[in-house]
């Protein structure tokens, strides 16, 4: 809730993008928070994406991250990182990321602690797809 509410307080920056889905009771079903990523022409990260889990497996990831391109494409991005552990409970957020035309770019071993390793994804935007 801190990412959400940092961007709604302070719209001005423009840092990072938050964007929310609701459901038809405008409860809160999950979220994306990505931005430019500084000193590069076209590069953008993926900070987070979440699912409330009484929500999965709704599409509603999907539909985040499809927004968060198009948004970023129409920016003239083309291309967006995420990155996130080698550990056994991030398994279904590596998945997620190939299921969707990331790529794993690197491994940095060891990163977030010995046998946690940090993987980067990356996905090159289709810019015929540029509405």
């Amino acid at each position: 809730m801190e990412v959400i509410e940092d961007s709604l307080l302070y719209p001005e920056k423009e840092e990072y993008y938050t964007f929310c889905a609701l459901n038809d009771s405008d409860e809160l079903a999950g979220f994306i928070c990505f931005g430019p990523i500084p000193m590069t022409d076209g590069c953008y990260d993926l900070y987070w994406i979440a699912v409330d889990e009484k929500f999965s497996r709704n599409g509603v990831g999907e539909k985040l991250l499809e927004k968060m391109e198009d948004f970023a494409m129409n920016e003239k991005a083309r291309r967006i990182y995420s990155d996130t552990s080698s550990t056994d409970s991030y398994a279904a957020a590596r998945s997620f990321y190939k299921k969707h035309g990331f790529e794993e770019v690197a491994v940095i071993d060891d990163f977030y602690r010995n046998g946690d390793h940090k993987m980067i994804f990356m996905k090159t935007l289709n810019r015929d797809k540029v509405s």
